[in-house]
């Protein structure tokens, strides 16, 4: 699962050494009571569990049949069963592809002196001038042209070690679900000084010496040893956590022999469950927890935990937006009352998990509720807001009233103005006290809804956004996932996306996997015509990600359409084009093929393109921008004439302007504000003035700006002028001439260098002392008729309501000043350092 990942995380100086465990460890009915692993503070044995099928565990609970059996033929002709050995290669090839993922050694600018015919192509080839010594770029004959390559050496960067790895060794699927019981070190006794001085032990190093566990001798020469001094030694506290996903799981875990044994279960005095639906209900389990009494039991379930609001201060902001803006805006979904009673009859043995319970070990074991979090008073949230605010509000609300013709003949104006737009996450690089990361969902009656990104999450913020039964009607009608670029921000949160898609439209069961190398029957307009294929569209190495992780997990895969897209470049009059994403295990085949096979192979991939209107588009467009290695800008035309563009994170480019040409709306990155130029230049990224300008050099009718930067954000206050200077056009600010998509670097080796997790070669740190606490008035040329919106987590707006959403500007820039004052009153007292000389010294 880790290596999959080895293409967008990069660590350096944070060593993993990981360990698998799996079935046949499952299966060992006379485990080890030497601990599986062991520091100087405590002790791990892993509980591997296999789930227990139906017709073995006679279990009245209902069970899904599991993919091999729907697929008993298939996977039984294409699937063999890897052998011992071939497992340990497997294991010891990912192991090292993990190292080198969190411990890596590579640098970006490690260059190394290779004969010119041993280059692997794309690579950015320099030689070494011998007169000056200076490095130049290579520009003459390659390997692989028709020219002659000289018999020479060049400079090429070393790929980094993730990048040779094109697939992972074959796997098998796993369903094991890990358990682990801890346990701190046995604590030796007290030592008892009286003892010891009647015992004729000298005081001082002896005495320190028994302390620790050592014999000494005594003023008459004798043997002292510890135990003659010291307390008895007390066993280390310890608990197991346990996690049972479902019902197949529970009859594993009641019957493993750990449970009886007095080496392993010494001191362990609390069970901490993990259940997943229903799971607390089974009568095994409740057996268990009864057999096990004299344990303190916390459980966390579904069933039994309230979906209480978690994260208080993203959703004391919304309740405080809905105040201002109750039409966009909403109290994130949320149920505090618990209804299931499954766990009766365990008779006070269960303590339900709560947020900022404890469990502490030592010095004895003890459940402890004293920190839980009290519940987030919505009304006291709300009587807290400041009547100053509320008025700017009102007065907001009656602007809107009384310029409604106006608003209504600018909406009348749109394509589609009932095309719905949700900002579930409006934040950069990590997830914030108030923002998390990027994910905007398009809702378009009449076609379907499309995700524009997915950062870690998403599924999380759309359960907080709808109620479960419109949820499960956007699960429904979800019909295409863009991914703009492979930075973890971005792309975290699409599996459990598309897993909840697949549970709600497929029942989570599995299908045929589509191969249009070798299903000579393919035909693109058949698989979308039943609407129950969810289309991913991204770069080649997203999809070859998700293909490689549902190896080990089925998370829907099977059902989706995987398609890359070929970006456009104006200069050369070339349109993106869709394909159907073809593995690598399937285009290896073009290696040391017959050259007759050429056509044939030719065939099969112009079979695989598919056309936009297959997805019920009219057009899709993406074009390679500025951030980072395959990073892409998107524009969807659909049936209705709506047409939406999405930025995804880049600096400002021309060619996005040329294919968003005439949107509806576009939304685009805003992370820095215009102070903070040299941040956005320096990280590719874009100020609130440059976005504005690309969206006016595409004639959008509206902008949504999202992305902003989790330390500098304000609001931005929009002035119209007649000035010609400072004012935002089409692109004064946005000179991204670059045609990215004939860039020759060698980028592809390297690894996608998360923006959240800068290094030595990445880091631009930014001024805080320049993000004044003003608000930012940013002028437009008179004229424009382009409406603009500041996007926050949790908006729900109409196209056709965007522009109304200028006359809220002054209540939101006074609710932020009032926040950002409050914690500037609250925030916590610099640490004290100490010094040499024993005085406190205070950072200024």
């Amino acid at each position: 699962t880790l290596a999959t990942a080895r293409r967008f995380v990069f660590r350096k100086g944070m060593p993993v050494d990981v360990h698998e465990f799996g079935h046949d460890l499952a299966q060992d009915p006379s485990p080890s009571v030497e601990p599986t692993w062991s520091d100087d503070n405590i002790q791990v044995w892993a509980l591997p569990i296999s789930p227990v099928p139906k017709a073995l565990s006679g279990s009245s609970s209902p069970r899904k049949r599991s993919y091999d059996e729907l697929n008993e033929r298939e996977v039984s002709h294409t699937r063999a069963p890897l052998h011992h050995a071939d497992k340990e290669k497997a294991l010891m090839m990912s192991k090292a592809v993990v190292a080198e993922m969190f411990d890596s050694s590579w640098r970006m600018d490690a260059l190394v002196e290779t004969p010119i015919k041993e280059v692997q192509l794309p690579a950015t080839l320099f030689v070494r001038d011998p007169e000056t010594h200076k490095m130049t770029k290579y520009t003459g004959p390659m390997p692989g042209g028709k020219e002659p390559v000289p018999d020479i050496k060049v400079l090429v960067r070393r790929p980094w070690p993730g990048a040779l790895i094109e697939s992972l060794p074959p796997t098998e699927p796993a369903k094991v679900a890990m358990s682990y019981i801890f346990r701190n070190h046995i604590q030796r006794g007290r030592f008892q000084p009286s003892k010891a001085a009647a015992l004729g032990v000298e005081k001082g190093p002896k005495f320190a010496a028994l302390s620790k566990g050592q014999n000494v001798e005594n003023d008459k020469g004798e043997t002292v040893t510890p135990d003659m001094v010291l307390e008895p030694s007390k066993q280390g506290g310890g608990a197991a956590v346990i996690d049972l996903p479902s019902h197949e799981y529970v009859e594993a875990l009641v019957s493993r022999p750990e449970w009886k044994s007095e080496e392993i279960m010494a001191g362990v005095g609390a069970f901490i469950w993990m259940l997943g639906p229903d799971v607390a209900s089974h009568p095994m389990l409740k057996q268990f927890m009864e057999d096990m009494k004299h344990m303190k039991h916390v459980v966390s379930s579904p069933d039994l935990c309230s979906n209480r609001l978690a994260l208080d201060s993203a959703a004391g902001a919304t309740i405080r937006l809905g105040q201002i803006d109750p039409t966009r805006y909403d109290v994130p979904v949320h149920n505090n009352a618990t209804t299931s009673n499954t766990l009766e009859s365990t008779n006070g043995l269960v303590t339900i998990a709560d947020r900022g319970q404890k469990v502490q070990l030592e010095p004895s074991l003890e459940v402890q509720d004293n920190e839980i979090n009290m519940l987030l008073d919505i009304e006291k949230v709300k009587a807290e807001m400041s009547k100053d605010v509320l008025e700017l509000a009102h007065k907001a609300n009656e602007d809107v009233k009384a310029s409604k013709q106006t608003l209504d003949a600018w909406a009348d104006s749109l394509p589609q103005k009932d095309v719905e737009i949700t900002t579930l996450g409006t934040g950069s690089a990590l997830p914030s006290k108030y923002r998390n990361v990027s994910a905007t969902l398009v809702r378009v009656p009449g076609w379907g809804s499309m995700l524009l990104d997915a950062g870690e999450n998403t599924l999380g913020q759309l359960r907080r956004v709808y109620a479960p039964k419109i949820l499960e009607e956007i699960m429904r009608e979800l019909r295409v996932i863009w991914i703009s670029h492979m930075h973890a921000d971005h792309h975290l949160g699409t599996v459990s996306v598309i897993r909840e898609w697949y549970k709600t439209v497929h029942g989570s069961q599995p299908a045929r996997i589509i191969n249009p190398g070798s299903d000579a029957d393919f035909d693109a307009a058949s698989l979308f015509s039943k609407q129950d294929r969810l289309s991913v569209i991204s770069e080649v190495a997203m999809l070859h990600w998700l293909e490689e992780y549902s190896h080990v997990d089925d998370y829907g895969f099977s059902r989706l359409a995987p398609l890359c897209i070929t970006p456009n470049i104006h200069s050369r009059n070339l349109k993106s084009t869709l394909q159907w994403f073809i593995p690598p295990s399937s285009t290896q085949a073009l290696n040391g093929r017959p050259p007759s096979t050429g056509d044939l192979w030719a065939d099969k991939v112009a079979r695989a393109q598919v056309l936009p209107q297959a997805l019920n588009l009219q057009d899709i467009q993406c074009v390679q921008v500025q951030h980072c290695h395959g990073a892409r800008a998107v524009s969807v035309t659909f049936p209705s004439g709506f047409k939406a563009s999405y930025s995804g994170d880049c600096r400002p480019s021309k060619p996005f302007t040329h294919i968003g040409k005439g949107s509806t709306v576009c939304i685009h990155e805003a992370t820095f504000d215009d102070e903070l130029q040299g941040d956005a230049e320096a990280k590719n990224h874009t100020t609130t003035s440059e976005a504005l300008s690309v969206a006016l050099g595409m004639g959008a009718k509206a902008c949504v700006l999202t992305h902003f930067s989790q330390r500098y954000q304000k609001v931005p206050v929009l002035e119209y002028t007649d000035e010609e200077d400072g004012a935002v056009n089409s692109l004064v600010a946005a000179g991204d001439e670059m045609d990215i998509s004939t860039n020759t670097d060698d980028e592809a080796d390297a690894p996608v260098i998360d923006a959240a997790a800068p290094t030595s070669e990445n880091k631009a740190p930014a001024d805080p002392t320049n993000a004044n606490k003003a608000a930012k008035h940013i002028k437009i040329k008179a004229g424009s008729n382009m409406k603009v919106c500041v996007a926050f987590d949790y908006m729900r707006i109409k196209v056709g309501d965007i522009a109304q959403m200028e006359k809220y500007t002054d209540a939101l820039v006074a609710l932020f000043a009032e926040e950002e004052s409050a914690e500037e009153e609250v925030k916590p007292e610099a640490p004290k350092k100490k010094v040499k000389g024993g005085k406190p010294q205070r950072n200024n």
